[in-house]
């Protein structure tokens, strides 16, 4: 049986780097899941990559999702930029371990990536980043 599994995913710095957390939320056929967590020193886009790696690593093997962000570097990191990442020999890149993570993360999956705009009235969106920072609260 496929399910219907939608995922809206944010992340939060109170300074960057500072505290930092992220949220998500998992609905699956019309269930919801509210996912979140922080770290105490860490950056924006960490933030951003965990709440994608988290929501996708709840999911059952072989899922069918829809992830909405905000980060289009999240967004186009996995989407576009990742295949350069692995082949080229410039800089290190920035966040290597949780790219490496969410990359295995979507490949159990078929994963449909989908960009929203930031604080723009989108309710789950808005959820996703209350959820990010309540874990930023909660590290106090």
């Amino acid at each position: 049986m496929t399910h219907r599994i939608d995922i809206w995913t944010d992340g939060a710095c109170s300074g960057n780097p500072g505290p930092g957390g992220w949220g998500a939320i998992v609905v699956i056929d019309g269930a919801e899941t509210e996912l979140n967590g922080g770290e105490r020193a860490t950056t924006n886009n960490r933030m951003e990559l965990m709440g994608a790696i988290a929501a996708l690593e709840s999911l059952p093997a072989g899922a069918h999702a829809t992830l909405h962000t905000d980060s289009q570097y999240v967004k186009n990191g996995l989407t576009q930029w990742i295949h350069g990442w692995k082949t080229a020999s410039r800089e290190p890149v920035k966040n290597v371990d949780l790219w490496h993570r969410l990359d295995a993360a979507a490949k159990a999956h078929t994963v449909t990536w989908k960009w929203v705009k930031g604080h723009s009235g989108d309710p789950m969106n808005e959820r996703a980043d209350g959820l990010a920072r309540a874990a930023i609260k909660a590290l106090r």
